[in-house]
């Protein structure tokens, strides 16, 4: 499955104007942004994956078009998927963006990433 080109770019160009991306990476099926060697955000063809602070799990999923990430079966506390639907505007783009770059600063890196370092 192909990721969304254009909402990529759109995420790249936001995110760089605060943050410096580390790496993009395809994984599940479309790109991945990390930031500071975290998952940050993830663009698919249809909808956008976030990373957030699971301690507002319950307000964001009364979101129109947003839904818990449950990407194996099973749903991953701290990541919701939002719908293209979702994300025309700069507006609406920013607030997911601002949620998962605000978290990442707090987010734990990956195990795999870490004991690759060492």
């Amino acid at each position: 499955m192909a990721y969304n080109e254009q909402l990529a770019d759109r995420v790249r160009e936001l995110i760089s104007e605060t943050h410096h991306i580390t790496e993009e990476k395809r994984m599940f099926g479309g790109l991945c942004f990390m930031v500071n060697d975290k998952m940050c955000v993830g663009v698919e063809a249809e909808r956008m994956m976030v990373r957030f602070d699971p301690a507002i799990t319950e307000e964001l999923v009364e979101k129109e078009g947003c839904r818990p990430m449950d990407f194996t079966g099973r749903v991953m506390k701290g990541f919701v998927f939002v719908d293209i639907e979702m994300l025309k505007t700069k507006k609406q783009l920013n607030y997911w963006l601002h949620l998962a770059l605000r978290y990442n600063q707090f987010a734990k890196a990956s195990k795999i990433k870490a004991v690759k370092k060492k």
